[in-house]
């Protein structure tokens, strides 16, 4: 089967690829540094053609919350209506858990417009919502580290391996769509800022966190917002198995 993967050369994409083509499959892959680009259309014809199946693994600016609707308006649609020129019959668009629930995040704000957009659009599709990744508390308090002292949320997550999204994508897109599937989550809720204090401890780094909801994460992420919903998927690996291999 020809699949693509738009946002190929990003963590999740890559790891999808990889999945699918274990699985005997021929990936087109889709990246503006590989020539395609999303914003403008670029090489899109010409990367689907053949192609039956395409997963959105692509991630936005991090910018104001109307440039990034408008980005992912943009590309979304560029996608989705070169998707129906070349009559792909299956659209799998990763998203995240908790959008709905969450106002006054620029992110969650575009993803928000990318799952409208889907739903309302011309390929059959299928939405796959996830929980954060396991990298995801280092990754904040990089944002926000400066002089060894990082402000940090104290969100309440269930993580997943970023592996195993890959493994979930990959077999979702070989199948049938199935419009808004189940919640995917790792298999234990955890704290952000104790993942990243264990996180930095494991990579030998000594980096103050400070709890905080008056950073880039407010209290409108607090309590059980971000956590998966009844009936979810629960991925294999958790954060401790992840992070004894990442090390």
């Amino acid at each position: 089967m020809r699949i693509a993967v738009a946002g190929a050369t990003g963590n999740i994409g890559a790891l999808t690829v990889a999945a699918l083509e274990r699985g005997g499959h021929e990936v087109a892959r889709i990246s503006r540094s590989l020539g395609v680009d999303l914003t403008t259309g670029e090489g899109l014809d010409a990367a689907l053609a053949g192609v039956e199946a395409v997963v959105d693994a692509t991630n936005g600016p991090s910018t104001t919350a109307d440039e990034v609707v408008a980005y992912f308006g943009t590309t979304t649609r560029n996608l989705l209506a070169a998707e129906e020129r070349a009559g792909v019959r299956h659209h799998v668009l990763l998203s995240i858990v908790g959008i709905q629930r969450v106002e006054g995040n620029a992110h969650y704000a575009g993803k928000r417009e990318q799952e409208r957009l889907v739903s309302e659009g011309p390929v059959p599709w299928t939405i796959v919502p996830v929980t954060q990744f396991h990298d995801f508390a280092e990754m904040v308090a990089g944002w926000t580290e400066q002089d060894g002292v990082a402000p940090i949320a104290p969100l309440l997550v269930q993580p997943i391996a970023p592996a195993d999204v890959a493994d979930v994508l990959a077999e979702i897109v070989t199948g049938e769509p199935r419009g808004r599937y189940a919640d995917v989550a790792g298999p234990e809720p955890h704290d952000l800022v104790d993942m990243a204090r264990r996180t930095h401890q494991a990579r030998g780094r000594e980096v103050k966190l400070v709890p905080t909801w008056s950073g880039i994460f407010g209290p409108a992420m607090a309590g059980d917002v971000l956590l998966p919903g009844d009936g979810a998927r629960i991925a294999p690996t958790t954060f401790d198995e992840w992070l004894t291999k990442s090390v």
